[in-house]
């Protein structure tokens, strides 16, 4: 397919080169053609996307929420009427099968922006009582000014805009960073922006490295909010940097997906292969352990193998049968090559797949893998692995499963199958997890709801999910009023 050559940054409404004049390779995953010449970005270009946003702050604040909301559906029109191209740009640059998943997350996308203009529009304060009598107080809510956005290459579309458009609608203007592997998705997103006739300066693009460009986005004293999604160490880099500004961090999940001995073995089978394989395992809500009770182990891991070998078609992500495309880029596959081979070294089993496929365009098509006798301190069971694979831990109890919730370091999304609706709201009501799904996938959320990491876990801080960005991107502003009484 026909990719723009004319890659460019967006700085104050303007596409633009980057200061250098230096590019990075873009190359497909799927296909291992080069795509394009990224602009790289450094400090210098995220310095004037960060004053060009501040200068527009100010007018872009004062619009009334329903003139922002028009912006926000006008941008959301762009995007449907560019759904095929913005679709087969994804397959292509992140490697997502395009009948399975690409259109779905482009239809998502539009989404985030309709659903920010609504929320932009319901966006209140408050009336409290005075202590003194006669006079009033609003309590009103206002745009931080500038907020930066970091975000990573698994979703590089939704997850961005799920930052960037409630972020742009309640009255900030923006300054975006990509992850670079993805950052052809980021520059065909932008124009989206661009060519709904937002005001110069209100949201900005810079392609470039996350340790230049990202860190000075969250350094520079002219961003007043960052919001970041991405792994937990890049996560903490962010935090350091942006200290003492509003920040929203989504970041790693090792949430586990349980089937106690009671469970629907058929409806949780069904969920591991969403959990474990939607976007080739590379979701941070994604299935990294399956703790199976003993009682049924045996039983859910032939089930599994079976459907895994019925359904999950590793192949071309342009062919309309492929349910699962290659990983995204060499370091996510060779963490699951170290993976799969502790735990093997560990004495589990491979079950099914455990080794990149041959026979590909590229070497990042990974098997779909299944292994049964995880030890529960394995790395592929402890660490966030990220590829394709369904590591079974057996449990002997509820009280177990719990244990091994817990345990884990991070604290984003977890799930359990159960016949026993009080069993599943013991869990829910124990595990230090930011979600609980009971009787369905761990890669099931609903994009208005708020999502995030419990305190204290590596998992992050505040919560995505609709009008909860506002949360972190306005601040309230008191307002006493005092009347005066003619003599």
């Amino acid at each position: 397919m026909a990719i723009n050559t004319l890659q460019q940054i967006f700085v104050g409404g303007e596409w633009t080169p980057s200061a250098s004049g230096e590019t990075f390779e873009a190359t497909s995953p799927a296909t291992g053609e080069r795509i394009a010449a990224v602009p790289q970005g450094d400090r210098e270009d995220a310095r004037r996307a960060i004053a060009a946003a501040r200068a527009a702050a100010d007018g872009w604040a004062r619009l009334t929420a329903f003139e922002r909301a028009a912006k926000m559906h006008a941008v959301g029109d762009v995007i449907e009427s560019r759904r095929e191209h913005l679709a087969r740009t994804l397959t292509l640059d992140q490697g997502k099968p395009l009948k399975a998943e690409a259109f779905d997350e482009v239809d998502e996308l539009i989404e985030y922006w309709r659903m920010a203009a609504e929320d932009g529009k319901r966006l209140g304060g408050e009336l409290p009582n005075s202590f003194s009598a006669g006079k009033r107080v609003l309590v009103v809510m206002r745009a931080r000014g500038v907020v930066g956005v970091i975000s990573p290459w698994n979703w590089p579309y939704t997850m961005p805009a799920e930052l960037i458009a409630p972020a742009l609608a309640c009255g900030n203007a923006v300054v975006w960073t990509p992850a670079p592997t993805t950052a052809v998705c980021a520059i065909e997103l932008a124009r989206c922006l661009a060519d709904a006739d937002l005001p110069p300066g209100v949201f900005n693009l810079v392609t470039g490295p996350g340790p230049v460009v990202g860190d000075e986005i969250a350094r520079n004293p002219g961003t007043d909010g960052v919001g970041f999604i991405g792994s937990t160490g890049t996560g903490r880099l962010v935090a350091q940097a942006a200290a003492g500004k509003a920040t929203l961090l989504e970041m790693g999940g090792n949430g586990p997906l349980v089937v106690l001995e009671d469970a629907d073995l058929d409806a949780a089978v069904d969920a591991t292969l969403t959990a474990c394989y939607l976007c080739a395992g590379q979701s941070c809500t994604a299935g990294e352990r399956i703790l199976v009770h003993r009682a049924v182990e045996g039983e859910f891991v032939d089930l599994l193998a079976r459907r895994v070998t019925e359904r999950i078609l590793l192949g071309d992500p342009f062919n309309d049968r492929t349910t699962m495309g290659p990983l995204n880029n060499e370091p996510v596959a060779m963490k699951m090559d170290e993976h799969v081979d502790d735990a093997v070294q560990r004495g589990a089993s491979v079950v099914s797949g455990g080794a990149r496929a041959p026979g590909h365009a590229t070497p990042l098509y990974w098997q779909p893998t299944v292994l049964a006798g995880v030890p529960a301190d394995a790395r592929v069971a402890v660490e966030e692995t990220f590829g394709p694979v369904a590591p079974v831990v057996a449990v002997d109890s509820l009280e177990h499963a719990i244990e091994l919730t817990n345990a884990s370091p991070y604290g984003l999304l977890s799930a359990i199958f159960t016949a026993d609706l009080g069993r599943g709201l013991e869990f829910a009501d124990r595990v230090r997890t930011g979600w609980v799904n009971i009787n369905e996938s761990s890669n099931y959320w609903e994009a208005h709801l708020p999502f995030g990491g419990r305190s204290g876990s590596d998992s992050g801080i505040g919560r995505v999910g609709g009008s909860e960005v506002m949360r972190s991107f306005t601040e309230p502003q008191t307002i006493v009023l005092t009347p005066h009484t003619r003599a």
